[in-house]
């Protein structure tokens, strides 16, 4: 039973509840590695929108080492979600059991490189730095575009921008004012789409505040639980690949 339960999480065939746990479960990871993440290089690297303005404030003061910064960050985040495409197109067309574990697995790896080799940042902060920015964006991108491919672009784990926008529309329906309605135009808010928004939001704040938490009191090491879960979550479809293929 625990593992057909473990199986569900990134095996091919989907089902709406099995998206949602694995879209609460990446949320979680993806805000304490966010919140860790900030507590290590002083930037956040999950959300775009913030990373491409400080790109064109840069850009009109012309501070190079600022842009160059920002640019890559940028970059790697696209090459993360590329990468997770084309890990899963390659998987499917191989028709592989782990084509949605394989992003993970590779995400897992890269989280457990920077808890462990974390330590470098405060004797070579000038190259490992900019080198640990870059990292993580790619893993959000990584992540970001594996949900996004797996839920049919209904889920998203990395920022929560769109998550807290759906969530006021829902809320502004739920609050509206029906007095006086024609049939046919009464406005109702979606709650099963409602407590969807709000869990995954609730998930990403409390992967956040564990991360911050975790760092704070355990430094870099605190990744190395996020790599595990990682690992649980795609650990059984790649098994399932390794035993068919002894068959």
């Amino acid at each position: 039973m625990p593992i057909n339960y473990l199986r569900g999480f990134t095996k091919p065939e989907r089902s709406d509840a099995a998206n949602l746990r694995l879209g609460r479960s990446l949320a979680f990871v993806a805000g304490a590695a966010n919140a860790g993440g900030f507590l290590a290089v002083g930037q956040y690297t999950s959300h775009m929108s913030g990373i491409l303005s400080s790109l064109a404030d840069n850009l009109a003061l012309g501070e190079i080492n600022a842009i160059v910064t920002g640019l890559s960050s940028l970059l790697s985040f696209l090459f993360g979600a590329a990468t997770s495409a084309i890990m899963i197109n390659w998987g499917r067309r191989q028709q592989l059991h782990s084509l949605y574990a394989m992003p993970l697995l590779l995400e897992a790896t890269l989280l457990l490189c920077f808890g462990l080799l974390g330590t470098n940042l405060e004797t070579h902060r000038v190259l490992f730095v900019p080198a640990t920015v870059c990292l993580l964006c790619y893993v959000m991108g990584l992540q970001n575009a594996m949900i996004t491919k797996i839920s049919k672009a209904e889920i998203r784990t990395t920022h929560v921008t769109g998550l807290v926008t759906d969530i006021g529309i829902e809320l502004g329906k739920f609050f509206y004012w029906n007095v006086g309605a024609m049939d046919g135009s009464t406005v109702r808010a979606d709650r099963e789409k409602l407590h969807i928004l709000g869990s995954l939001l609730l998930s990403f704040l409390a992967g956040g505040l564990t991360g911050a938490v975790g760092f704070k009191h355990f430094g870099f090491i605190s990744t190395i639980p996020l790599a595990v879960v990682l690992l649980t979550l795609a650990a059984v479809p790649v098994l399932d690949d390794m035993l068919a293929q002894r068959r």
